[in-house]
């Protein structure tokens, strides 16, 4: 099965670190993040993988190769600039086909069981109708106590009592993105609203570790506590 991992973005709240190293290799516990996300992706059967680059895109592909060594295949959908995560996934198209994908932050740190994904995948894979995107929640992070969107049995809602922050996984129609035009910049903000609306969303809520590393405070904390997750053992 297919999965893109978004790793094209410039780290702004990274500087200086992003500077000369592209966030994705900004390592924690050992490995860069993205090699996080890779090893755990083909751990769980998601062995066809897609990066899109931009931001010294040349060193996460010297450094990534044609991912033999993490048991899996990797292509590159390069960009001459960043160009937002709806963008960045329009243009990689080609290389994703017409198929449901998951797609997930080359930033974000888990221990959600991927392969929890491959039913739900092949269920919507197999009907026409909605959901046409299934999108991992988590509680909110301090710095986002607001949250994203409600979820209320299963399907995301726009307004609810209580609303959860996007954690960055998420099962897409690839279909989704083909009427949109590639090499440019798009957010995905204003499609998660409109398909929300439409009732195409569903949702689940993940309560285990999950970390958005966006700022060096975060790396060095996440860094310490997989460091003194491995001394415990």
């Amino acid at each position: 099965m297919k999965a893109m991992i978004l790793a094209a973005g410039r780290g702004e709240r990274m500087r200086p670190l992003s500077d000369t190293t592209p966030k994705p290799l900004l390592e924690v516990g050992g490995k860069p993040l993205i090699v996080w996300q890779i090893e755990r992706l083909a751990a769980a059967g998601f062995t066809e993988l897609v990066v899109n680059v931009a931001h010294r895109g040349e060193m996460i592909v010297e450094r990534l190769g044609d991912g033999a060594r993490f048991d899996c295949t990797i292509r590159y959908s390069r960009e001459p600039e960043p160009l937002e995560v709806a963008g960045g996934i329009a243009t990689a198209l080609p290389l994703l086909g017409d198929t449901v994908a998951l797609i997930v932050s080359g930033d974000v740190y888990t221990d959600y069981d991927y392969t929890a994904l491959h039913q739900r995948a092949a269920t919507m894979a197999g009907h026409a109708a909605p959901p046409h995107l299934h999108m991992v929640m988590v509680p909110n992070p301090a710095y986002h106590a607001a949250g994203d969107f409600g979820l209320v049995d299963g399907q995301l809602v726009l307004d609810g009592a209580m609303r959860w922050t996007y954690g960055n996984i998420a099962l897409y129609r690839t279909a989704l993105f083909a009427e949109l035009p590639r090499g440019v910049k798009l957010q995905m903000l204003p499609l998660y609203r409109t398909w929300i609306a439409r009732g195409w969303a569903s949702g689940e809520l993940y309560t285990g570790f999950w970390s958005n590393v966006g700022t060096t405070a975060d790396l060095d904390r996440l860094d310490r506590t997989l460091h003194q997750e491995r001394t415990s053992r």
